[in-house]
């Protein structure tokens, strides 16, 4: 399974970016997909998933702001990102579990929040 993740940026407080992950190799409908972020000095850390079934959860600094989706046809998981501020800035990956257990990751997005 391949990931490639794109629409990062910089952006003002309370501006949107989408990110875009789209996957290959793998059968994507099939596996739960997950947006996990890492700002600097911190620790990687889950934002939101989406399982096979498209529920969805959100760690609880994102809820409101964030909507995770995704594309089964076009293969593309998507996280729309509203409300943004500084201390959403992070590079951003995106994560799938393929039908093995095996945890895939993407090389990442920079979403820098700033004015």
């Amino acid at each position: 399974v391949q990931l490639v993740e794109s629409g990062g940026g910089l952006v003002q407080p309370g501006g949107s970016l989408r990110l875009s992950c789209a996957s290959s190799g793998g059968v994507f409908a099939i596996n739960p997909m997950a947006w996990y972020r890492q700002a600097p000095g911190k620790q990687r850390e889950l934002v939101a998933r989406i399982d096979v079934s498209k529920a969805t959860n959100y760690t609880d600094s994102v809820k409101g702001r964030f909507t995770i989706s995704r594309d089964n046809a076009k293969e593309i998981l998507y996280l729309q990102m509203n409300s943004l501020k500084p201390e959403d800035t992070a590079v951003y990956y995106c994560n799938s579990r393929d039908i093995f257990g095996v945890y895939h990751w993407g090389q990442g997005t920079q979403v820098t929040v700033s004015s």
